[in-house]
């Protein structure tokens, strides 16, 4: 990525905060961040703890069945820098490529490095899109603001639609592995290792199931930090849209979009948006302050390589 595209992303979620600051009530948002409860914020600290152990042991699970197994605690590590990356570097992946391409190189492990990332990944991605729709089922309010957005007359089957198209995705991937054919066999390969087996399947969508669970319950954790009482029948529901708007790539650790996708949610269940913007930027900074330890392992490796650099010059005499 040329740097004139990386100070485009940084710019486009700034532009996105400012908006939403000079649009919305800045002075609540700010006094309610500022309130922000200690016992609460320690809470959404420490399950981010177990949140990155799932994680790594999914990416573990699913590159050993690849043929490209790691260490666990390389695997936690790296997936801790991978987090941190992802929380400073634009586009939200680059942690993750890092992650990917560096296991490729210490232990030779080639394009299936790079398929174990993509797979566990779109895991959780699939996860998080069947949450979104079962918190589309769950909550009325939401219901009627799509139903409105789309058409009062077809709201009625409008989640019938989603659904249908969830289905859709998961249909075609297995008929992609069904497909003959020299690359959708070798993709229906990977996919039949690593995700979609008999014996696979299962144990993705529960670690997944439980990785996506572990966001949503620091998200309600980053709202009643800040003193927000909703109940959490009508909370959870609203949370997977707003982690869902997160993928896309147009800004920094989705600054901006994520704020942005909180103020039309909220909105549209007929909430404060200033509300939905405050828990959002709380989780942001929430996120960014448990994936430290993921510097510590950047300037630990930083450390090790300036080490080794040492230790392998070699000083000529002179003649």
């Amino acid at each position: 990525m040329t740097r004139g595209r990386v100070l485009w992303r940084y710019a486009i979620g700034a532009a996105l905060l400012i908006g939403l600051a000079v649009t919305l009530d800045s002075a609540a948002i700010g006094a309610a961040i500022g309130g922000a409860s200690p016992g609460w914020l320690i809470a959404a600290i420490l399950l981010s703890v177990p949140q990155v152990a799932l994680s790594a042991w999914r990416w573990r699970y699913t590159a050993t069945r690849l043929g490209a197994p790691l260490d666990w605690r390389q695997a936690y590590a790296e997936y801790y820098l991978a987090t941190f990356l992802n929380q400073v570097l634009p586009g939200g992946v680059a942690g993750d490529a890092a992650r990917a391409w560096r296991h490729a190189r210490d232990l030779d492990a080639g394009h299936a490095a790079w398929q174990a990332v993509v797979i566990e990944r779109a895991s959780g991605q699939f996860v998080l899109l069947l949450c979104a729709l079962a918190a589309l089922a769950a909550s009325l309010p939401l219901q009627s603001a799509l139903a409105r957005a789309i058409d009062g007359r077809t709201g009625g089957w409008t989640f019938g639609v989603l659904l249908a198209v969830a289905v859709a995705v998961a249909a075609a991937a297995v008929l992609l592995r069904r497909r003959r054919g020299p690359l959708s066999g070798r993709i229906a390969a990977v996919l039949g290792r690593g995700l979609l087996a008999r014996d696979v399947w299962p144990v993705q969508l529960v670690a997944s199931a439980g990785v996506v669970l572990s966001y949503i319950t620091v998200y309600i954790c980053c709202a009643r930090m800040i003193g927000v009482t909703l109940p959490t029948a009508e909370l959870w529901p609203l949370v997977p849209w707003v982690l869902f708007a997160m993928a896309i790539p147009l800004s920094v650790a989705g600054w901006g979009v994520r704020e942005g996708a909180a103020a039309l949610i909220w909105a549209a269940a007929g909430l404060d948006p200033a509300q939905g913007v405050a828990i959002s930027v709380t989780y942001g900074l929430v996120v960014l302050l448990s994936s430290l330890p993921g510097a510590l392992v950047l300037l630990r490796q930083r450390a090790r390589v300036a080490s080794s650099s040492r230790s392998n010059s070699v000083s000529l005499p002179q003649a």
